[in-house]
């Protein structure tokens, strides 16, 4: 059994951030990412993702949308021998144009609401964890949830994380 995981951020910290991205013809790894992954699977971690995606929201695209692009990336990860164990996603915001998707939702970051879910899905401690993310929130997300955040600079992911997994 595993009994530690690593949270990614989607936007700006595993992929381009290019706004709303939402389908795969839009979608480019940030460099290191896909390796990134992949080494956190062989030093036997867990890898989720948790992503605010207020596009749903705002009406610009549908949930449907973005569990196809999830699944996709998880199918281009696998050409490498890579994957990502969980998806978390928040579709709610305050300025949506959708009315169910209008609320102050505990599982939008800086809320640490996706994070949980998962701890508790995986039944794993906090301590145990960590997330990398490129915006403040998400390190709020992670500290709220009572693991580590480290606020990756945008470069590569690979080099970015193998200091963190030596710890």
């Amino acid at each position: 059994m595993f009994k530690k995981a690593v949270f990614f951020d989607r936007d700006g910290t595993i992929n381009v951030d290019y706004g709303y991205v939402h389908k795969w013809k839009e979608f480019r790894w940030i460099p290191g990412a896909p390796e990134a992954i992949k080494l956190c699977n062989q030093y036997g971690y867990l890898v989720g993702v948790v992503s605010n995606q207020a596009g749903v929201a705002k009406g610009h695209f549908k949930e449907t949308e973005i569990k196809n692009l999830h699944s996709r990336i998880n199918k281009d990860l696998s050409l490498i021998g890579a994957h990502i164990d969980r998806f978390e996603y928040c579709p709610h915001h305050l300025d949506a144009v959708i009315p169910e998707y209008k609320i102050d939702c505990p599982r939008r970051k800086p809320n640490p609401g996706m994070l949980i879910s998962s701890l508790n899905f995986w039944k794993l401690k906090p301590e145990n964890c960590f997330l990398v993310g490129d915006k403040d929130l998400d390190i709020a997300a992670a500290k709220s949830s009572g693991m580590k955040g480290y606020l990756f600079d945008g470069k590569n992911l690979l080099e970015f994380i193998k200091p963190i997994l030596i710890l």
